[in-house]
């Protein structure tokens, strides 16, 4: 673990918590010092961090592997930004895309040819860590004369079936 700014100063408020704590319940000094810091990694490492791992929709970033996002589809979105940062995509033939990514997940609609778009390949990166997440990531790769020209990150509802 890195020790960071933050997480100190999140160890040093559970501490003064503790202390305050365990002070109620006895009162010499010796004995509540003693047992606030050995109580307060505890406490913060089984009780604070998993609260804000929960509450938060932080995530871990990987670098792009065609491999990682063929074998495990539910975290492509640990994969997406550098995918889209990199722009590994741009330039490439759909013949390329479809050897990297697999075969495209559903195509865009089109209003006006009221028919898929062939030209808009879509692909879920799954649902992002988080409690209160209601939304699956996506992203849309566009084509243009057989060659990608854009890749759009969206999202899209999660529809449960009833």
């Amino acid at each position: 673990m890195i020790i960071t700014i933050p997480l100190v100063i999140l160890m040093c408020v559970v501490f003064v918590l503790v202390f305050l704590f365990v002070k109620t319940i006895d009162k010499r000094k010796w004995l509540t010092l003693f047992v606030s810091i050995m109580i307060t990694p505890f406490i913060y490492f089984y009780g604070v961090y998993p609260m804000i791992n929960i509450f938060s929709n932080y995530h871990h970033q990987k670098y792009f592997s065609s491999e990682l996002w063929i074998d495990k589809p539910s975290l492509r979105y640990e994969l997406s930004d550098d995918l889209m940062a990199s722009e590994v995509l741009i330039g490439k033939t759909k013949t390329e895309v479809e050897s990297l990514l697999g075969t495209y997940e559903w195509l865009s609609w089109n209003d006006l040819n009221k028919d898929h778009d062939t030209n808009k390949w879509n692909y879920s990166l799954g649902i992002e860590p988080g409690a209160f997440n209601t939304e699956k990531e996506c992203v849309e790769i566009v084509f243009s004369n057989d060659k990608v020209i854009s890749i759009n990150p969206f999202k899209e509802l999660i529809k449960f079936d009833d």
